[in-house]
């Protein structure tokens, strides 16, 4: 008897068990969102308000805990009032930075190049062949259809 006919008899279980079979369908695969212009500025926003939020709630915790350094009189709450105005700080940058990066990705559109001059084509002799050979032909077809 086997272990796995031992293990089955102790359990009280059947030994009707499938075996299990790897799915081998090829996964779906989810599309890259297309990049909304109001939903970037949604997001502007939010997060905007966001760092409003922090600056001011932060504000009014530097000035509780400056309010309780000078009762106490305590280092160890001056540092960590001078913490506390350290990360008020840091999210204000991180509110500058909200704003150039903005402007920056507004901007990209308007200062891309209009017309390009020099097309630069990746392939072989062969491939820019056959693609000259089709335009040639092309320009034939629309000139004999012009002449009859």
């Amino acid at each position: 008897m086997s272990t796995k006919d031992i293990l089955n008899e102790v359990l009280n279980i059947d030994d009707k068990s499938e075996e299990y079979v790897k799915d081998e369908t090829i996964p779906t695969v989810i599309p890259r969102p297309e990049v909304n212009l109001e939903d970037m500025d949604a997001d502007y926003k939010y997060q905007r308000e966001n760092f409003y939020n922090l600056i001011e709630r932060g504000s009014d915790a530097i000035e509780g805990i400056l309010d309780l350094a000078r009762e106490s009189e305590h280092p160890r709450s001056y540092e960590v009032a001078g913490q506390l105005i350290k990360q008020v700080a840091e999210v204000t940058e991180k509110l500058g930075d909200l704003q150039t990066k903005m402007k920056k990705l507004k901007e990209v559109p308007k200062d891309a190049p209009q017309n390009v001059t020099n097309a630069l084509f990746v392939g072989s002799t062969k491939e820019l062949q056959k693609i000259l050979k089709g335009k040639l032909q092309e320009i034939d077809d629309v000139d004999n259809k012009g002449k009859w």
